[in-house]
């Protein structure tokens, strides 16, 4: 790890309703530039999500390896730049699919930028960018 980003502490905020391959690749990625991941589930009932925010940081948990001690998982419920200032995050971490989603991602980014917290966006691999949690919802109905 380098000098700059030791002591980093990245966030990572969805409602991974469900957690999808794409959501787990951009972990994959970050871990490897912070010393510390938080998968953030939101807790945003406007979505209507499947399950609770226990059941999905429970579900998410289980779906990484020991080895990466360095990635927790928790359930917020409020703004994910607030999470950020009371646990001592660096960054939010946003995936980015496409151009729609970047316009969007854009937009959270400047906000967040202007309560204090930088926004990192991570391109999906290509072979990742049609996976989205909403296509996997629709394939289990």
């Amino acid at each position: 790890m380098s000098d700059r980003t030791r002591g980093s502490h990245a966030v990572y905020p969805g409602t991974f309703d469900p957690f999808t391959a794409g959501h787990r690749d951009v972990v994959e990625r970050v871990r490897r530039l912070f010393d510390r991941v938080t998968v953030l589930v939101a807790v945003n009932e406007a979505k209507q999500p499947t399950a609770t925010p226990e059941q999905r940081s429970a579900a998410l948990r289980s779906r990484f390896p020991e080895s990466w001690t360095t990635v927790t998982v928790t359930a917020w419920e409020g703004l994910t730049v607030a999470f950020c200032h009371e646990h001592q995050a660096t960054v939010i971490v946003r995936g980015v699919r496409n151009a729609a989603d970047l316009q969007h991602e854009h937009q959270l980014a400047a906000m967040n930028e202007a309560l204090g917290i930088p926004t990192l966006l991570v391109p999906a691999r290509p072979e990742l960018a049609t996976v989205s949690s909403t296509a996997a919802r629709a394939l289990r109905t």
